[in-house]
């Protein structure tokens, strides 16, 4: 059984909506299971930032399914709530990326994880520490919380769920 994380994020029309309407659909794929959800956190675009605030999230899943069939998975999803790519780091109303499969380091055309750029956005980080609190980064060995370290400012706890996903569903 692999163990992989998604970050999710949204920050156009009913970002809570998007994020729920975007675990859902993976909740009703086969050979994949949500088993976690963070809290959502509301935090300031990087990159390109004259856009809205985004929702951002992570979720684990445990799944048979390979890396590549989950990314398929997370662009169909994406297709079906209405994405639409404008421009890199633009606005989106949802937004699905694979953070790490496992401990795996994989380079392909469309896919590299661990996402290379993780480490380097709080949006991601301080959802993943709550899933994984003493997680390393599988390719330096360096701590996600000694990453996080300086990335607080434009990230906070939009809802907490205390022991309920942010969904209805009780955590096991």
């Amino acid at each position: 059984m692999n163990t992989a994380y998604l970050s999710l994020g949204s920050n156009l029309g009913d970002r809570y909506e998007m994020l729920r309407d975007a675990i859902q659909l993976l909740r009703q794929q086969t050979g994949l299971e949500v088993s976690r959800l963070s809290s959502i956190y509301e935090t300031d675009p990087v990159g390109y930032t004259e856009q809205a605030i985004f929702l951002n999230m992570v979720v684990e899943i445990k799944s048979e399914l390979c890396a590549e069939e989950i990314l398929f998975i997370c662009l169909e999803t994406e297709q079906t709530l209405g994405r639409i790519r404008q421009f890199r780091w633009g606005p989106r109303c949802i937004d699905l990326d694979i953070l790490l499969f496992n401990d795996e380091n994989i380079e392909l055309e469309k896919l590299t994880v661990p996402h290379p750029r993780m480490h380097e956005r709080g949006f991601v980080l301080f959802p993943l520490i709550e899933l994984v609190p003493d997680g390393v980064h599988p390719l330096t060995g360096v701590p996600f919380g000694k990453y996080a370290e300086g990335q607080k400012e434009g990230v906070h706890i939009w809802k907490t769920f205390g022991g309920v996903d942010a969904f209805g569903r009780s955590e096991n």
